[in-house]
């Protein structure tokens, strides 16, 4: 799962340091926006060739860990 991880980078050169996904401008949230509007992993990854499966999986698991540090710190 680390070397998932390790696919999301936090750079603030790179789109004002929100975390993106290595090797390209597009961010976590680009991606879980584009899913929650109904696009499939499919058509992302049709949509976007620079981003391969495991990036998307990349994104589920870094937003995952971030709503659970939220969470545990209230």
């Amino acid at each position: 799962m680390s070397e998932l991880l390790d696919r999301i980078i936090l750079d603030p050169a790179i789109r004002s340091g929100k975390p993106t996904i290595r090797g390209t401008r597009i961010t976590v949230t680009d991606v879980l926006e584009y899913l929650a509007g109904g696009m499939t992993e499919q058509e992302i990854l049709a949509d976007f060739p620079d981003l391969v499966a495991e990036d998307i999986r990349a994104t589920f698991i870094f937003a995952a860990q971030r709503e659970r540090r939220l969470f545990s710190a209230l």
